[in-house]
């Protein structure tokens, strides 16, 4: 039976080079309101993989997200976020893509195409069973992303897999499969559209609710994030003046000295 791609049906916009920019756009913006739709309906497969993942990181765990092309770039993109959102090590979330740094910015021929390179990429990282793997494939055929996971199976690592196609050979390797099936993209096959946005929106409610889940946050504020600029000094000082009812130069000088509002915080209180 011949797999069919929803990726990669046709459009429902046609002629777009006759259409004016605000028709366009207009075009554009309909169809990325269906994708908040399509994620909401993956929730429960969302819920089911965070509520996975937080005990293995507990222990030490860590996310990997492995993926070609679009979707391997907003595995890397996320995962550098986790480091100044919550000043957590740029080790415990690590976002992999087929043909290495290289293919951030350029293509690498033949990258996805093999099976066997997904898992090699993982196993530089001494990869193991406290881990949780993550392929994304808009497709949901990509061979890199699709071997990456069958042989982290095999080790029992945990297995998730985000695409925009049902039932694909992706997702029957995934423990979780999380089908976000936003239908055709604006540009006929343009996966880096829709199902780009959903695999960010997906990927952001993953580590925010994780991160939270492990402390990272406290009420709404980034306690944790870390003091790279600033704009973030500014931020953090007003969090620490707020919470500690102190003003704000006293509040800057404790936040430079501990370096995170969360430590100036509770040293401040352990003092008072």
């Amino acid at each position: 039976m011949t797999f069919i791609k929803i990726t990669e049906q046709s459009s429902l916009y046609d002629n777009l080079e006759e259409k004016s920019v605000l028709e366009l756009l207009t075009g554009i913006n309909r169809e990325d309101q269906k994708v908040a739709v399509a994620v909401e309906k993956a929730i429960p497969q969302i819920e089911k993989l965070v509520s996975m993942i937080i005990p293995r990181m507990e222990k030490g765990g860590r996310i990997f997200y492995i993926g070609a092309g679009t979707s391997g770039r907003l595995g890397v993109l996320d995962a550098s976020e986790i480091p100044p959102t919550f000043g957590m090590p740029n080790t415990l979330v690590i976002g992999i893509i087929a043909g290495g740094e290289k293919a951030l910015r350029n293509p690498v021929e033949g990258a996805e195409d093999s099976r066997e390179a997904g898992w090699t990429d993982l196993q530089s990282y001494h990869i193991n069973s406290s881990d949780t793997v993550i392929g994304i494939a808009a497709s949901g055929t990509t061979p890199y992303v699709i071997g990456a996971l069958h042989e982290a199976r095999k080790h029992n690592i945990l297995t998730a897999s985000i695409s925009s196609n049902p039932d694909s050979p992706l997702a029957k390797e995934a423990d979780v499969p999380i089908e976000m099936i936003v239908g055709p993209q604006f540009v006929t096959g343009s996966s880096r559209m829709k199902s780009g946005t959903g695999q960010k929106m997906i990927l952001n409610m993953i580590t925010t609710s994780v991160m939270i889940k492990l402390g990272r946050v406290k009420g709404n504020r980034m306690v944790n994030m870390q003091l790279s600029n600033a704009k973030l000094v500014d931020r953090g000082t007003r969090m620490v003046s707020e919470e500690l009812g102190i003003d704000y130069e006293q509040a800057q000088r404790l936040l430079l000295l501990h370096g995170s509002v969360k430590k100036a915080v509770d040293s401040f209180k352990a003092d008072s």
